[in-house]
């Protein structure tokens, strides 16, 4: 009887929420340095050491399938997924064997004083070999391992920087909107005043006001107003509020600008900045305390 061929793999999986250039680093290297024919991507419904995750499953599944497409030798699996709970490496391993031959598995050296609290760690410590990539702060204990590799990488990011820190050109281009616009959904209304209030108070902005006006009859929720110290500065403001907010998913619909003032509509937010005699002059705040006053 002639026993069908089949193709060696490494799986990496993980939350991949969202996935990163380090994430496809990791993928470039392990086909360079690894005797595979494939690497599959096995992205989790759920991390087994987690009660939840940040952005669904699906969505994961499709970031994950987006920026590895033009890769033949890598395969998305959304056997995890389909399963709609926790699964645990074991029992995906078991399953990809029956039409792979897995031989690595590959791990982030920050989850290797976890590795043994896996699900069945004794057999997996026995059928696989481990492939280790470094991460800059963590310590590598090969100690209880029987078989495994050690690859170099230098790229110091997580998904958790991504989605707290908000460094999404760390992000693949393919789904750099995706992630943008998702992690816009996560952050509530004061969140966002809170990114312009830091970013205005940063750059030396002086007198920031904030106007809660959601129950008033007025065309946005929220008004920021700030002073700039002269005119270079009030469009240095504003070019700054661009450059860290746009990544972080702020859309700029419309901006009325002059050398004295500049008007940014964020669609349910507008911010004013205004050299101080322009504020004086035109007293925007008399009139927004009346909307308050009145929706009170």
């Amino acid at each position: 009887m002639v026993k069908t061929h089949k193709a060696s793999v490494a799986i990496f999986g993980g939350s991949f929420d969202p996935p990163h250039k380090a994430h496809q680093k990791i993928v470039d290297l392990a086909l360079e340095k690894l005797d595979i024919e494939y690497l599959l991507v096995v992205p989790t419904y759920l991390n087994p050491f987690k009660d939840s995750w940040h952005t669904p499953p699906s969505k994961r599944l499709e970031w994950c399938e987006k920026i590895f497409a033009n890769n033949p030798r890598v395969l998305v699996q959304d056997y995890e997924i389909k399963e709609q709970k926790s699964v645990p490496t074991y029992q995906s391993i078991n399953h990809f064997n029956k039409k792979y031959t897995v031989k690595y598995l590959i791990v982030g050296s920050d989850n290797l004083s976890k590795l043994t609290k896996w699900y069945n760690f004794k057999w997996l410590n026995e059928h696989i070999t481990w492939v280790i990539f470094t991460r800059d702060g963590y310590e590598i204990d090969t100690s209880y391992l029987k078989n495994y590799k050690i690859i170099s990488m230098d790229i110091p990011i997580s998904s958790t920087d991504i989605r707290d820190k908000q460094i999404v050109d760390m992000v693949d281009d393919t789904i750099k909107e995706s992630v943008i616009q998702t992690l816009r959904k996560k952050m509530t209304l004061d969140e966002r005043i809170a990114n312009i209030i830091k970013v205005l108070d940063d750059k030396k902005a002086e007198d920031i006001e904030v106007f809660n006006l959601e129950d008033a009859d007025y065309i946005a929720s929220r008004v920021v107003i700030a002073n700039s110290l002269n005119s270079k500065h009030t469009i240095a403001l504003y070019d700054s509020l661009k450059d860290e907010l746009k990544p972080k998913g702020e859309s700029f619909l419309h901006s009325d600008i002059s050398d004295d003032w500049v008007v940014a509509d964020l669609g349910d937010i507008l911010i004013h900045i205004m050299i101080p005699e322009y504020r004086q002059r035109y007293s925007l705040e008399e009139f927004l305390n009346e909307l308050v006053s009145k929706k009170a």
